[in-house]
């Protein structure tokens, strides 16, 4: 997918790639259509397969869900946590970065999110992967999804302005 889209399947990683200057807000727009259309084809597509919606890889934060975290540690791992995600991309696929390494550090660095945040909000750092299975498992999935777009969405933008300031360089 690489060569075709730079791989974008995140509208947050997508608007940090914009923020920082690398991608006109027009091919944004069109890349969160199919990203977030995607993955409401994608749940769909699992709750088929899996023959049910409960518990179907919805993010959540509070009473019953995992580590029953509150709102605003939520909203806060998932606003830094996807902050330095992008700040991993953008600096892994800039000019000066070293050619071939920047899968690995955009997957162990995911993979860390995930192991650190877990418990947290099931780690969303992605509003399109927050999105598609909340409209089939309902109630506080749907309640909460604005969290998981707005948190990493302003996770995108924070770790994207570190590169359109030149704090960090690309």
């Amino acid at each position: 997918m690489g060569p075709v889209s730079g791989c974008h399947v995140n509208p947050a990683v997508g608007f940090g790639v914009y923020i920082s200057g690398r991608m006109p807000a027009g091919d944004v727009l069109r890349y969160w259509v199919a990203q977030f259309a995607g993955a409401l084809a994608g749940a769909a597509i699992l709750a088929v397969i899996a023959g049910s919606t409960e518990n179907r890889g919805q993010n959540g934060c509070g009473p019953g869900y995992l580590g029953e975290y509150a709102l605003p540690a939520a909203l806060i791992f998932e606003v830094v946590f996807t902050a330095i995600f992008v700040v991993v991309i953008l600096g892994s696929t800039g000019k000066a970065a070293a050619a071939g390494f920047a899968g690995l550090a955009i997957g162990l660095t995911l993979t860390a999110i995930h192991l650190v945040g877990i418990q947290v909000t099931g780690v969303s750092s992605n509003p399109a992967r927050s999105f598609g299975p909340a409209p089939l498992a309902g109630d506080q999935a749907l309640s909460q999804l604005w969290l998981f777009i707005v948190a990493s969405l302003a996770g995108g933008l924070l770790g994207a302005l570190f590169f359109r300031f030149k704090l960090l360089e690309d």
